[in-house]
């Protein structure tokens, strides 16, 4: 498949994401950080981005089958979740962690997991798609260089 035809598969996955309020602006942020010097800087970004929120799921998770929750803790672990979905731009990760903190101000158990199931299915949804895109940007690369030889 033609670079051109790849490209505008990426394009489109992204105008997707954008509609769909997975990413904001901070995205189109951290994409002019990106030039010919460190073309993986995006990918290596959402990578970490991506191990970062897997660990601190499975902490949230862990605090929330406690008897006893430790609202503190499970907050500090929301809010940096939070922290990170916002570097990158994942919009819908960022304010479910909003909602979520409000339970945990309120110490509501119901409400955290609730809320935790949330942030569970937008992160997962968020990373598919950006799955998606890596394999589209690595496609492209690699056509590019193919081209170069």
């Amino acid at each position: 498949m033609a670079s051109v035809a790849l490209r505008e598969q990426l394009n489109q996955l992204l105008t997707s994401m954008f509609a769909e309020g997975l990413l904001d602006q901070q995205f189109q942020q951290l994409q002019m950080l990106q030039d010919s010097g460190s073309p993986g800087f995006v990918a290596e970004v959402i990578t970490l981005f991506c191990e970062d929120s897997e660990r601190i799921l499975t902490e949230l998770t862990k605090v929330l089958e406690q008897t006893i929750v430790d609202y503190q803790k499970l907050d500090a672990y929301v809010h940096q979740l939070k922290g990170s979905s916002s570097s990158v731009g994942a919009q819908n990760v960022k304010l479910a962690c909003v909602q979520f903190r409000q339970f945990c101000e309120e110490t509501n158990k119901e409400g955290c997991i609730q809320a935790l199931n949330v942030v569970k299915h937008e992160y997962y949804h968020l990373r598919n798609k950006f799955e998606k895109m890596l394999q589209l940007e690595q496609r492209i690369q690699a056509y590019d260089s193919k081209q170069q030889n």
